[in-house]
């Protein structure tokens, strides 16, 4: 039995292609599957855009790896608001947060939000299975310093992995109710989806929409 209504589940969806092979065709698939399903957004890549669809569209900065300037992270979230981008999910310089040096990821923060100004929505990515405990709660009080609304814990690319309900819990009880907390990165099955959001998760980003929304597993994807 799910303790979440399909509805109020697709309605935290960012449903999510983020494959470097995608095709255009593959997102038009993407949107007319993700308008279907009723997921909050989609996230493309930022060559994607401009898409044209009737849920929001969220796309990423500085992804995978966040080692760009972050003149050029500004300038490439300040070009996708340009094509229509609702919300940027952009990528910390995690070597920097691994070295101590928050005042610099909240320096690079506050570009990319100078960059893309609110209504659009600001998501920090934090790589948070890279981090320890004490990384994650400084880079996510970094976040909301720079004026973030959103901390995300994953690109889904890192060989150290993807979200974890423990990163959640931690990333939550950090921003309180202030900033949305997004789980992105392996979450395959309803089980895994639903025990985000009991983690704290008001966001969650994924590629297996479907097959999560009807009770199965998706595959290998983000």
């Amino acid at each position: 039995m799910n303790s979440i209504e399909n509805n109020d589940l697709a309605a935290l969806i960012d449903h999510t292609l983020l494959k470097p092979e995608s095709t255009r065709a593959d997102v038009e698939s993407l949107l007319r599957e993700a308008e279907e399903l009723g997921t909050y957004s989609v996230c493309v890549s930022p060559s994607m855009l401009p898409v044209d669809t009737t849920v929001k569209v969220a796309t990423v900065c500085g992804f995978p790896s966040g080692q760009h300037a972050p003149s050029v992270k500004a300038a490439e979230a300040a070009d996708a608001v340009s094509k229509g981008a609702d919300e940027v999910d952009m990528v910390i310089n995690v070597g920097l947060a691994r070295a101590g040096e928050f005042d610099a990821v909240r320096e690079e923060i506050a570009e990319v939000r100078e960059a893309a100004p609110k209504p659009t929505v600001l998501k920090v990515i934090i790589e948070s299975a890279a981090l320890s405990d004490e990384q994650i709660v400084a880079v996510c009080e970094a976040a909301e310093q720079a004026g973030a609304d959103f901390v995300k814990t994953s690109t889904g690319f890192h060989p150290a992995g993807g979200a974890s309900e423990h990163a959640v819990a931690l990333m939550r009880r950090t921003v309180g109710d202030r900033l949305g907390v997004k789980a992105s990165g392996g979450i395959r099955d309803r089980a895994a989806a639903e025990a985000m959001v009991a983690a704290g998760a008001s966001r969650l980003g994924l590629s297996s929409s479907r097959a999560v929304l009807e009770g199965g597993a998706g595959g290998s994807g983000y």
